[in-house]
């Protein structure tokens, strides 16, 4: 079966996030201040062979802990769709 995975990778809520806090300055200067606590991540699409949707999580899951986020400093979820 084929399955696409959509993935997205956080920085941990803990952690600062100097992109997030240089977009929520710069929405402020353009005059948004309503927009705060801007965190920025990635945003991941992949498309995997698979025989059902736990292996293919199970493939998923291996690749972002593996590859894809780094779990010392990121979070990831993600969302398999069957083609």
């Amino acid at each position: 079966m084929k399955f696409k995975a959509e993935i997205d990778i956080m920085p941990l809520k803990e952690l600062l996030d100097p992109q997030g806090k240089a977009v929520t300055s710069s929405l402020k200067n353009i005059g948004i201040p309503e927009i705060s606590d801007v965190r920025i991540g990635k945003h991941i699409a992949v498309e995997l062979e698979a025989d059902d949707e736990e292996t293919a999580g199970t493939k998923i899951d291996k690749a972002c802990k593996e590859l894809l986020a780094n779990p010392i400093m990121e979070s990831y979820t993600y969302h398999l769709i069957k083609m």
